[in-house]
């Protein structure tokens, strides 16, 4: 009987200690436990010891001035470097859109609001649009001595001029098809380009050496060879301009000679 009521006792202790283990196992739940913030104004708060979450302290504002928090970021275009402290930062910079200076060819100035010299868009010059974050040239736009399309340049002329070059020959080609090619050949947009006259090849050959300087300095190639022109000699016969010496080697009644073809663009 007296083994019986020891085991009995033995057994109870037994439990009793295992539910006194079981009672005050601390949770490792930092949420549960009161831990709920990513970080802290000033720094100021207790770290979870079981994970990254933060129990935050309060601060007043002169205590967050102490710390350096002391710009509200409050000029048009300024945010806020890093967290606050009582709505303050320890430094302001500038929103990612403000990011253009408008200076430059093509740059009339800033459009709208600044921040720290910078602009969320620009104002252009005349002939410049804004687009894809720049100051660009006009589609088909003339420019000085200078023709673009798209922001890329596409003809050239000199200052006496009033026609621009196409910036490469169009291949050599009997008389009917240099006419045919120019008719189809596009500068811009619906621009479409004409075969030159006598004249104006002659103005191109007096002022070849700026003309080919612009269409080298532009990606194009030189003007060099006997051209094609549009102008009659009379009867069958059609004029070329040669931009050796400028002459105008004769009348070419077979339309089949191959000559040089370069459009241009007069109607700008």
């Amino acid at each position: 009987m007296n083994n019986i009521k020891f085991l009995l006792i033995g057994t109870s202790l037994s439990f009793l200690s295992n539910l006194a283990f079981a009672q005050c196992v601390a949770t490792q739940d930092c949420e549960t436990l009161g831990y709920t913030e990513t970080s802290c104004s000033g720094g100021k708060g207790v770290k979870c010891p079981f994970g990254n979450k933060w129990a935050c302290i309060g601060i007043t504002a002169e205590q967050c001035g102490e710390l350096g928090f002391t710009y509200d970021c409050s000029e048009p275009g300024k945010i806020g470097v890093g967290k606050d402290c009582s709505g303050k930062y320890q430094g302001c910079t500038c929103d990612s859109a403000y990011a253009y200076t408008c200076s430059g060819t093509g740059y009339a100035g800033g459009s709208g609001a600044t921040c720290d010299g910078k602009y969320a868009q620009c104002s252009c010059s005349s002939g410049y649009d804004w687009k894809d974050g720049r100051c660009q040239i006009n589609n088909g736009e003339a420019v000085g001595n200078l023709y673009y399309c798209n922001g890329k340049v596409v003809g050239v002329k000199s200052s006496s001029m009033n026609f621009y070059l196409s910036m490469a020959d169009l291949g050599s080609d009997a008389f009917y098809q240099a006419s045919d090619q120019c008719k189809k050949y596009t500068f811009c947009g619906n621009l479409k380009g004409i075969l030159p006259s006598k004249d104006q090849l002659l103005l191109v050959y007096n002022q070849k050496s700026q003309i080919n300087s612009l269409l080298t300095a532009n990606g194009g190639s030189q003007m060099s060879g006997i051209y094609w022109t549009s102008t009659s000699v009379g009867g069958n016969a059609i004029y070329t301009v040669s931009m050796y010496d400028g002459s105008t080697p004769g009348a070419h009644t077979d339309y089949y000679d191959p000559h040089k073809i370069r459009p241009i663009l007069s109607s700008w």
